[in-house]
């Protein structure tokens, strides 16, 4: 990843057969686009850069997020209102466009929880074990114990916002199921405790990180959203 700006200026798992939303609003992409993140979160960040490397084609160059940029509220009540907050934030503080990317979990014995609420689940400064612990214990309570009991989702925008308030958006969105206990050792977040479909009861978190990103939510969203920046900067009618 580049430095920060300074001034304005096994068990086979399915590849992404394609992007499942793609939105595209004004907004100009000609030559090499640097592209400042938004998020805080050093994990997400590590990700983002891992995908945008492989499928950004050479021409998207990521900068690090400034420290001195205070940390964003999230109160949007949905997930693409939330990255366009934390985007718009990071354009008025540098000038540069910025990606923001904003994700969760829905569970649907829990009515689509925790959502939005993903990362505080079990309340401000919580860290991702309490969350998982909090998950795990209120699906034993509903006494949601078999497989098809425990379906879930995860779910990810992702959005550039440019100066001049254009902004294109990618979302994509991965099906699986909560196991009954953490599995593995690698990703963050609820990964240990979400097995997607098609990975053979594997956990995000036993996944080769190649195989998470070619399957995963924010992976398929960064990839619609790299071939909406792809149109911008071709001149395509529509986009």
């Amino acid at each position: 990843m580049s430095p920060e700006p300074t001034d304005a200026g096994g068990a086979a798992v399915p590849a992404d057969a394609g992007p499942s939303l793609l939105q595209a609003t004004s907004g100009v992409v000609s030559g090499p686009l640097r592209l400042v993140l938004a998020t805080a979160n050093a994990h997400k960040a590590d990700e983002i850069e891992a995908i945008v490397a492989t499928e950004g084609g050479g021409w998207i160059e990521l900068l690090s997020r400034p420290s001195d940029v205070p940390d964003v509220e999230e109160t949007g009540s949905t997930f693409e209102a939330n990255a366009r907050l934390k985007a718009r934030a990071l354009v008025a503080a540098t000038g540069v466009p910025a990606l923001a990317d904003d994700s969760g979990l829905e569970v649907d014995a829990l009515a689509g929880a925790p959502g939005v609420r993903s990362a505080r689940y079990a309340g401000a400064g919580a860290s991702d074990a309490d969350n998982v612990a909090l998950l795990l214990a209120e699906l034993r309570e509903r006494g949601a114990l078999l497989p098809e009991q425990r379906r879930a989702r995860f779910r990810a925008v992702v959005l550039v916002a440019f100066p001049d308030g254009g902004e294109v958006v990618g979302e994509g969105a991965v099906e699986g199921a909560i196991v009954m206990a953490p599995h593995g050792a690698g990703g963050f977040g609820y990964d240990p405790v979400f097995a997607p479909d098609g990975a053979g009861g594997r956990t995000f978190a036993e996944l080769d990180p190649q195989d998470k990103h070619r399957c995963s939510h924010r992976g398929r969203a960064l990839r619609a959203l790299v071939v909406g920046l792809g149109a911008q900067r071709a001149g395509l009618p529509g986009a």
